[in-house]
């Protein structure tokens, strides 16, 4: 079977020689750190395995779970925010056909995305769509109580019971959360919830490979058997191979050598929309694991050939404190050829017969190539097509040479201090009980 693929080369060739082998000890430091459990935040090395300890009988019960889910809703809400939505709207998206929701005829339920916000507008408009659906919602939250999440949660648990009523509501709504402890444990254990653990010891930019993303993407209709296989070959390749063949080791070394040398950005590009929130699910893995201490690569993300209207001037001519990660998909999934036109008004004759990918592998490498010339070191990531077996190899994949790369770099990849800044902010301005020296303190400040 063929594998995911990396290629640097276009990356190399900015670095001084020998740069990325120079971080070879250090690049296996850090991978023997994590295997071990001896790195910072080694408490949150659940993901490490986690492919590899998924038996069939979970996915069964998994599966079996979106079946009663699927045969009982038309539509199904996904209430989570970070890690406890975008791994799974990444799959669904990358899997999916792009106008499904508008073509769906009962085949599979509409996957909806709430609590990863706090607007007004959308929360109103998502309520009145759902006037006329028979929902269900999949409740994603450690705790219960994250503001978003938990707002949501409110809205969708009252709707759901007033349209469907309580006994049946509590066959469509699904907690995933603590094991033991948290509103939403407690509100699962009274309402007499399905509900799947959310593993303590992995944090939820890592947890897409657990019941966090693994149920609604079952819902969706995608094989997360195959899902599940791709990421358990990927981790057990990634754990075997030398450095010079590991592409998670690889990858890790060449982002730290281009940081090293006062690349600061990366850009993750892709020529296939549906990749759009893979890109979104990267930056929150990468920008909140390696974003502390005053360092770390900023995580950007491009959709081209779109982008390449609004950013390619910047890319091309801007700072050069960037490098550029492009994801490729060699073989898609459908075909389709140019038409001739006899008056050939727009000048693309000379594409008769050429299927589309042909001209969009060409924009790539075109792009690629001037990117390269205009001062922006190139990383290529190749999948053999996209399906589920190839995205989960590659979900892994991005998470081992996040883990391996933090530690290079020097920080805890696996917490996120800076997150709680902002909630103490907000919850001191609302007044929340608990926090009045906090909001005297902000209210002093903002009438200065």
């Amino acid at each position: 079977m063929k594998t995911i693929t990396l290629d640097i080369t276009g990356a190399t060739a900015f670095l001084p020689a020998g740069a990325v082998e120079n971080l070879k000890e250090k690049v296996q430091i850090a991978h023997h750190e994590l295997e071990m459990g001896t790195c910072p935040g080694s408490d949150y090395l659940g993901w490490l395995h986690l492919p590899c300890s998924i038996s069939p009988e979970f996915l069964s019960d998994i599966q079996a779970t979106a079946h009663t889910l699927r045969q009982l809703c038309d539509t199904i809400v996904v209430a989570g925010i970070g890690g406890s939505y975008l791994g799974a709207r990444a799959v669904i998206e990358a899997l999916g056909n792009s106008f499904a929701w508008l073509t769906n005829k009962g085949e599979n339920p509409n996957i909806l995305f709430a609590g990863n916000n706090i607007s007004e507008d959308y929360l109103y408009e998502l309520t009145e769509y759902l006037k006329t659906r028979r929902f269900g919602v999949i409740n994603i939250s450690k705790s219960g109580t994250t503001t978003e999440t938990a707002l949501a949660f409110r809205l969708l648990k009252k709707q759901c019971e007033q349209q469907r009523g309580k006994e049946e509501a509590a066959k469509v709504i699904v907690a995933i959360t603590d094991a033991t402890k948290g509103a939403a444990r407690t509100t699962a254990d009274k309402e007499g919830y399905k509900s799947y653990v959310i593993p303590g010891n992995v944090g939820g930019r890592f947890s897409v490979l657990s019941p966090v993303g693994l149920l609604p993407i079952a819902c969706a209709g995608f094989d997360i058997a195959q899902l599940v296989k791709g990421a358990q070959d990927m981790e057990k390749t990634i754990a075997e191979q030398p450095f010079e063949q590991n592409i998670a080791q690889q990858y890790a070394a060449v982002r730290n050598a281009l940081y090293a040398a006062g690349k600061k950005i990366e850009i993750l590009a892709n020529f296939q929309p549906k990749l759009h929130y893979i890109a979104e699910w990267w930056k929150q893995l990468y920008g909140e694991s390696e974003g502390k201490e005053q360092k770390g690569i900023f995580p950007a993300a491009v959709d081209f050939t779109t982008d390449l209207h609004s950013m390619g001037q910047w890319i091309q001519e801007g700072e050069r404190n960037i490098f550029e990660t492009v994801l490729s998909i060699e073989k898609p999934a459908q075909e389709l050829h140019f038409p001739h036109d006899d008056e050939n008004l727009d000048g693309l004759n000379f594409l008769e017969g050429k299927r589309v990918d042909e001209v969009n592998k060409m924009a790539e490498l075109g792009t690629r190539l001037a990117h390269i010339d205009g001062g922006v070191p190139n990383i290529r990531i190749s999948l053999p097509e996209l399906n589920a077996y190839y995205v989960g190899a590659l979900l892994y994949f991005f998470e081992a040479g996040c883990g391996i790369s933090g530690r290079v770099l020097g920080v805890n990849p696996f917490n996120q201090p800076g997150v709680e800044a902002y909630k103490k902010n907000m919850f001191a301005l609302l007044d929340k009980p608990g926090y009045e020296a906090e909001s005297k303190a902000i209210k002093a400040r903002l009438e200065k």
